[in-house]
């Protein structure tokens, strides 16, 4: 099983911790890379193959990972020489993907099935599989409908319910066969060239622990509580290199 971690972008929003290291590699806990996290998960999956997407300090992320086999992984790299985002890099390395494959970012935690998601894309005929989370947010405001300047309708402090992606997708090979290479395109532009094709991705509704560490209080709520959670983020025991 194959799997593409897009670990090239820059982590604006958790500088300075990003001014020196790849948002991949900062640490979380006391002894471990959010990346060394995710590769352990993969390998207790049954993954065998990884591609890195690297850019911002991916000689870091080279020097760290290096061939994969410490994981039990194979890994090799796919240098962007300009940001192409979260799906343009795979345009440019189509020759070496199988018919089906797992594209995710590598700033996630989560304790979410790899191997079951990537299963269920291959089984489902759907172009595009996306992992997807349910968050509340609790609004802090009464909040209103207006219509010809006239209120129609109020919520005091409504709470709203949806689902978001998590950064984890299935893809088929074929779904990203028609784009030239060196575009730039991101997850948002493939969902909405889907759907305006009228071939809908699915959804692979997910109930576990979920954290995007993409902001700074995100960053530290992983670190806060990671002692509790590494039981169900790491394997145990933990492979040992091969």
């Amino acid at each position: 099983m194959h799997v593409v971690i897009m670990a090239g972008g820059k982590g604006v929003r958790l500088r300075p911790y990003t001014s020196t290291l790849p948002k991949p590699l900062v640490p979380i806990g006391d002894s471990y890379a959010i990346l060394e996290i995710v590769l352990h998960q993969l390998a207790a999956h049954g993954f065998t193959h990884v591609t890195l997407a690297i850019n911002h300090l991916g000689s870091l992320i080279r020097a760290f990972v290096g061939d994969g086999a410490r994981f039990g992984l194979r890994v090799d790299y796919l240098e962007e020489h300009v940001p192409l985002s979260t799906i343009g890099p795979l345009f440019g390395m189509r020759d070496r993907l199988p018919e089906h494959f797992l594209v995710m970012n590598g700033d996630i935690l989560t304790d979410l099935n790899y191997a079951d998601l990537l299963h269920t894309h291959a089984e489902s005929g759907a172009p595009m599989t996306v992992a997807t989370f349910q968050r509340n947010v609790k609004i802090d405001f009464g909040v209103l409908a207006v219509e010809n300047e006239r209120i129609v309708e109020f919520q005091e402090k409504p709470t709203l319910d949806y689902r978001v992606s998590m950064g984890v997708y299935g893809l088929s090979a074929k779904t990203v066969a028609a784009y030239p290479e060196g575009l730039v395109f991101g997850f948002d532009h493939l969902v909405l060239d889907l759907l305006d094709q009228g071939n809908p991705p699915a959804s692979y509704d997910f109930d576990g622990y979920w954290l995007d560490i993409g902001r700074p209080e995100d960053y530290d709520e992983a670190n806060r509580r990671f002692e509790s959670l590494k039981p169900i983020l790491l394997p145990t025991p933990i492979p040992e290199p091969v």
